[in-house]
Parts: structure tokens; sequence; C-alpha cells
């Protein structure tokens, strides 16, 4: 079992894996998830112990456990504003 993290960590996960997150789960530590490996979801929070919670694109809403569960980023929130951002750009009122 994994000890406690401190505020700091809590806060870093939070900024390295912000609300909007995009991630795919490559394997995660519990036999009975309902979530497979390759399945895309999208960070809707971060708790005070560090958990992404996720709402997963096969419906469920497991958490991640980050440095117990593994996962890949797919797209950050910041990325995706920079490929839309041209689109709305040229508007002129």
């Amino acid at each position: 079992m994994r000890g406690y993290p401190t505020q700091a960590q809590v806060e870093r996960i939070k900024l390295q894996y912000p609300v909007g997150t995009r991630l795919e789960l490559l394997s995660m530590s519990d036999p009975y998830s309902p979530v497979p490996p390759g399945t895309q979801g999208e960070v809707t929070s971060v708790d005070d112990m560090g958990t992404l919670h996720m709402k997963w694109d096969n419906g469920r809403s497991l958490g991640v456990v980050v440095g117990e569960d593994s996962f890949k980023v797919i797209s950050k929130p910041q990325e995706e504003q920079t490929v839309d951002s041209p689109k709305m750009g040229g508007m002129s009122l």
C-alpha cells in the first residue's frame, strides 16, 4: 500500500494532469478493474490523495492512482485550445 502524498505532491499531480487531460489506460493494479487496457478517458478531478478521477469512454468512472496504475497522456486541455484557436481567430466585429 502506498503512503499518503504530501500537499506539494498532490499540487504537482494537479498541475501535471489538469481537468480535461485525456489519458489512455495501459494497465491497472486492480485485477478486477472494469476498465480494460487501451480504454481512453478524461480527467474530471484530482482529489486530496492525488487520485485522478476519470470519465472513461466506456462509461465507467474508476479513478487512476499515479504511481500504481500505468497510463499515457493523449492530450492536455491547453493543447486542445491551441489547436482550436486558429479556428476561432480572425473574426472581427
